[in-house]
């Protein structure tokens, strides 16, 4: 079982740092990726770490604001969001994937619950 949490209330230019723990199951074996998605549209894919850490992905209108990383002793991985807007505001989403490129976001896998994260001022 997966649970984001972290999410919350920022500012324009604050920062968040939001967690995706895993229960039942090493998560360190497994490619993770984080979406997000606002009322109305689909799920959007943000970052993901390949299970080998050598890889990362982000999203064109978050690279150099976001970080994904993992924690091994503890299980998760991370979002560190940072130089928020308001445009970033959503539900955010963790989930194991079947792949994690350069370039891409592969298939989901093992959706856990969403954490909320407004950016308002």
């Amino acid at each position: 079982q997966l649970q984001a949490s972290g999410g919350g209330l920022v500012q324009p230019g604050g920062s968040l740092r939001l967690s995706c723990a895993a229960s039942g199951f090493t998560l360190d074996y497994y490619n993770v990726g984080w979406f997000r998605q606002v009322p109305g549209k689909g799920r959007e894919g943000v970052a993901c770490i390949s299970k080998g850490e050598d890889i990362t992905y982000y999203l064109d209108s978050v690279k150099g604001r976001f970080t994904i990383s993992r924690d091994k002793a503890k299980n998760t991985v991370y979002l560190q969001m940072s130089s928020q807007k308001p445009e970033n505001t959503a539900v955010y989403y963790c989930a194991t994937v079947y792949g994690c490129t350069e370039n891409a976001i592969e298939i989901p896998i093992n959706w856990g619950r969403g954490t909320l994260v407004t950016v308002s001022s």
